[in-house]
């Protein structure tokens, strides 16, 4: 029932809340919490005498929580100041975060908890909720697949000073 009607109702309900809210991502993100929300509910969901209007009212009250999560978060940014400069551009540090990018996310959380926040390999364990064991290994896989990824790009970056 519910691929029926995200077949029939997404593109109409996306319309709908980017009227409401006047951004498409916004529009399209809430509409899809709402499916998914849909999907959560089951039997209820399907015993519903009007799934859209239950889709749409669910999708305006997601874009609203949101937005005023945005408001209270914009309000605590203004006050803690202006954000931190990252100065950083070499094409090392670029060369850097594209490579973390292609990483897997479970890898690349650990990766830049430990050693871009600094954060001790305990307490990456506590903030990702995983053990200590498996932090340890994210590292090392990500590491890994960090020198490798790398290790293709050097010659760009260093310009053909990398040695085969």
């Amino acid at each position: 029932m519910i691929e029926q009607l995200y077949g029939a109702a997404f593109q109409r309900l996306v319309v709908q809340l980017y009227a409401v809210t006047g951004d498409l991502g916004e529009a399209q993100e809430a509409v899809q919490e709402a499916f998914v929300r849909g999907i959560q509910a089951g039997r209820r969901f399907e015993r519903l005498d009007n799934p859209e209007a239950w889709l749409c009212r669910v999708a305006i009250n997601v874009s609203r929580s949101r937005h005023r999560r945005r408001i209270f978060l914009d309000g605590l940014l203004r006050r803690a100041g202006p954000p931190p400069v990252v100065p950083d551009h070499s094409p090392e540090h670029l060369a850097l975060m594209a490579a973390l990018k292609r990483l897997p996310v479970p890898q690349r959380h650990a990766i830049a908890l430990h050693y871009l926040v600094d954060l001790p390999v305990d307490e990456v364990a506590d903030v990702l909720g995983v053990s200590l064991g498996t932090v340890k290994s994210r590292l090392s896989r990500g590491r890994r697949a960090l020198a490798a990824l790398l290790d293709d790009v050097r010659p760009l970056t260093t310009e053909g000073s990398h040695s085969a």
